[in-house]
């Protein structure tokens, strides 16, 4: 399997964008944690959703364990679906989710996890204050990555965002919630389904034909999104940019 893996990062690194690699050269140089640094509490009865994400989770996905990372390479997780990071956490214990990030940084943590752990976690950082998009300082990128999110592409066909997601990238139950999250590590799982690093037999099918422009279009639009229904704010200016 791993040597199926590095054909497929060989394969991989020649076509990713110029974006996802600078991402993951600051994360190398600003010392992202490594897995091996990433423990569980020592006692076994103090392993509560609330010490867990204290003193595990905050190291990659927010200081003070406040659902918000700051690296792009790991994911915001403050008003998350629930639903969703239950049934990830499942997916990363049981090495099904194996995409590079999570076996680097997730397996050796989450198969240590229990049910009910998985589930505390999931409601602790759900109930958290979810994070809101932003106006883009790019309209023009934003408004091309709308048309993609909302319409979807004819040909080569790739299917619309809000299908799934919702029109205000709010997701549902086991669909993840989309506003607010970091343009980089959405760009980078968005390669990750495209080169069937990460494997969604829905989503490696939704964009299989998807390009790096399109991809930097779409996570554009994606990061002006807030999550509720008064959601616009993909230009800063008075100019409407919506599609037809």
């Amino acid at each position: 399997m791993d040597g199926l893996l590095m054909k497929k990062l060989t394969t991989h690194s020649l076509t990713v964008s110029f974006s996802i690699g600078a991402i993951a050269l600051a994360c190398t140089l600003a010392g992202t944690v490594r897995a091996a640094d990433i423990s569980l509490p020592p006692d076994p009865g103090a392993r509560s959703a609330t010490t867990l994400a204290s003193w595990a989770c905050s190291k990659c996905h927010g200081a003070s364990a406040n659902g918000i990372s700051i690296s792009p390479l790991f994911p915001i997780l403050a008003g998350q679906n629930p639903i969703y990071i239950s049934e990830q956490l499942k997916l990363l214990r049981q090495h099904y989710r194996a995409d590079p990030h999570a076996r680097a940084f997730m397996w050796g943590i989450s198969n240590k996890l229990t049910d009910e752990q998985i589930q505390g976690l999931a409601e602790y950082f759900a109930a958290l204050p979810a994070v809101s998009g932003k106006p883009s300082d790019n309209p023009a990128l934003a408004a091309k990555g709308k048309d993609i999110y909302l319409n979807g592409v004819k040909e080569p066909k790739v299917v619309k965002c809000a299908q799934c997601h919702g029109e205000v990238g709010a997701g549902t139950n086991n669909v993840p919630r989309l506003a607010g999250q970091h343009k980089g590590y959405l760009a980078l799982q968005l390669h990750y389904y495209h080169t069937k690093l990460r494997e969604n037999k829905l989503m490696n099918r939704n964009v299989a034909n998807i390009t790096d422009d399109q991809i930097d279009a779409v996570v554009e639009y994606i990061s002006t999104l807030s999550g509720t229904e008064s959601h616009d704010t993909t230009s800063a200016g008075d100019d409407d940019t919506s599609s037809p």
